[in-house]
């Protein structure tokens, strides 16, 4: 345990840029390069070997197995041509090396021999200087990690969730890096748990906007229930975090309670620390989605009083404009004998009792609330 006594502090991401422990290398994919691999190298006591920044994949692992230490090898969006090769060299299931080529998988943990294949969503929120019933607000990836004895390999999909300051900041304490492929394995995991804890704070600020502006007394002449879209996109957009953090709680459990020969027992004690987090995360975003759920239902009530409201008003005046259409009709009809029909002061009386009664009327309305 006295070797890991910074272990959260290297892992957990950094505000400023890290600078490389050593020069010479860059985990920038060039999009003009015909290979996918982004970083390549040999790590011994933690450190990287010199002259590791231009091995090939099969080079790094001949280094391995004639030296010691383990490979760290990184690939962006690799296809079946391009991983082949790899996975030949360090005899990968053809299952896990097909999930990780073709992507879209959902997170999980599986054991093929001696090798852990484990499947991360990256979670990226989208900055938008308002929010709309079209606004993107989480960005989804994947990072894929192959964890053997003496190698990692990392595949990532997407244009988010790079893990080039993840990999200095690691070179950065050899320590962690020393013991082995599985404290590269618990890096990562805590480096995807702490994106979602961000995006989950942010996510929170998008849903406070929203239930201020539908629980709030709407502008004049405004219309209540107009933030329905905003709110069924919001959801949208939880419902694709949750789909990233819920299947993720079973493999941080494994790794945290099950021995498991590939994962080093003192890194295995900060699994529980990762999987906590997801834990708390995941309440959270269940949370959203009820929460959203009630803002929802709260909107659509407020339509539907707003509506009844008009349309008690609508009634209201219709009352109102009866009298004078039912008098001005009596009056209206040919008949040479009426009452007061040609009295020099009927039109007048007549005018007089139609205010009254609408004013009687509209009074009544009021003091009942209808207008």
């Amino acid at each position: 345990m006295s070797m890991l006594p910074y272990l959260r502090a290297a892992v957990r991401p950094a505000l400023r840029r890290s600078t490389p422990s050593q020069p010479g290398y860059d985990t920038t994919r060039d999009p003009s390069a015909s290979s996918a691999v982004v970083d390549c190298a040999v790590y011994r006591d933690g450190r990287r070997a010199l002259g590791s920044a231009c091995l090939t994949p099969l080079e790094a692992m001949a280094r391995v197995r004639e030296s010691g230490g383990f490979a760290w090898i990184g690939l962006h969006e690799p296809t079946e041509a391009e991983f082949a090769g790899i996975a030949a060299t360090f005899g990968l299931h053809p299952l896990a090396v097909e999930d990780a080529v073709h992507a879209h998988q959902r997170p999980k943990l599986e054991r093929y021999d001696d090798t852990l294949f484990t499947v991360f969503k990256t979670i990226h929120y989208v900055e938008h200087a308002e929010l709309t019933a079209t606004s993107e607000v989480v960005e989804t990836g994947e990072v894929m990690c192959f964890t053997g004895p003496d190698f990692v390999i990392t595949v990532r999909h997407g244009g988010q969730g790079s893990l080039r300051s993840l990999r200095h900041r690691l070179q950065d304490d050899p320590e962690l890096l020393a013991k082995g492929p599985s404290a590269v394995l618990h890096s990562i995991a805590d480096h995807v748990v702490d994106g979602y804890i961000a995006v989950a704070a942010a996510v929170q600020d998008d849903i406070d906007e929203v239930e201020n502006a539908v629980f709030a007394a709407p502008a004049k002449g405004g219309a209540r229930g107009g933030d329905a879209g905003r709110i069924y996109q919001l959801k949208r957009e939880v419902l694709e975090f949750k789909r990233a953090v819920s299947p993720l709680l079973r493999p941080m459990e494994l790794l945290s309670e099950r021995p498991m020969r590939l994962v080093d027992p003192d890194i295995q004690k900060y699994f529980r620390d990762v999987a906590d987090h997801l834990a708390r995360v995941h309440e959270q975003v269940i949370g959203f989605d009820e929460l959203l759920n009630s803002i929802l239902q709260a909107n659509l009530a407020q339509a539907t009083v707003a509506q009844n409201e008009d349309m008690r008003k609508i009634t209201s005046w219709a009352a109102i404009i009866a009298v004078p259409t039912m008098i001005c009709g009596v009056y209206g009809m040919n008949f040479e004998h009426m009452p007061e029909l040609h009295w020099r002061y009927g039109y007048p009386m007549v005018m007089a009792a139609i205010a009254g009664s609408c004013f009687t009327i509209h009074r009544a309305l009021r003091r009942h609330g209808w207008l």
